[in-house]
């Protein structure tokens, strides 16, 4: 089946954990907005209420929507998990942590208000930052150094663990 992603097109945000699993696994998609004259067709999605924000996938008919979910939805569909239940739940349980994770690196920048610019919260973010740093992130890497163990396939949870990794996603909280 070949599945289209919408996201936007311009950032990595979110949607590159979709995006890194479906290219890691050779999957065919659409990435949707990257397409000419095909960015409206993400805002006509999102004003039927199919889906709160960006990303989400559509595998024919069926429209998943949040990063954890749609990679939950995916996982065994692409070997990027395992069939049986009890594996994908911890391997959700995961990912719902990482996207955790990722909020929380977000609220650093934008302490206030997503609404508002860095610039204008530059106070704010410094407090935030440095709290992140000295209590946050040694909880969220020790949690995952406990309960993602390499095996002998790669799940999407070590896919997103390495994009957390990546210059720039998580602004220098991660050490490298």
């Amino acid at each position: 089946m070949r599945h289209e992603l919408f996201y936007w097109p311009e950032i990595q945000g979110r949607g590159e954990f979709v995006r890194l699993a479906l290219e890691d696994a050779g999957a065919s998609y659409v990435d949707v907005a990257r397409e000419p004259r095909r960015m409206p067709e993400l805002s006509r999605v999102l004003a039927q209420q199919r889906a709160f924000a960006p990303p989400f996938l559509r595998a024919g008919r069926l429209i998943v929507s949040q990063t954890a979910n749609i990679l939950h939805y995916l996982g065994p569909r692409l070997g990027l998990a395992p069939n049986a239940e009890a594996r994908r739940a911890e391997l959700n349980q995961l990912m719902l942590t990482v996207m955790d994770f990722v909020v929380e690196v977000h609220d650093t920048h934008h302490p206030i208000a997503s609404s508002l610019y860095y610039e204008d919260q530059l106070e704010e973010s410094g407090r935030r930052a440095q709290v992140f740093r000295k209590e946050r992130l040694p909880k969220f890497l020790a949690h995952f150094e406990a309960h993602v163990k390499p095996r002998a396939r790669v799940t999407y949870v070590e896919l997103a663990l390495f994009q957390l990794e990546k210059p720039g996603v998580c602004a220098g909280f991660l050490p490298m």
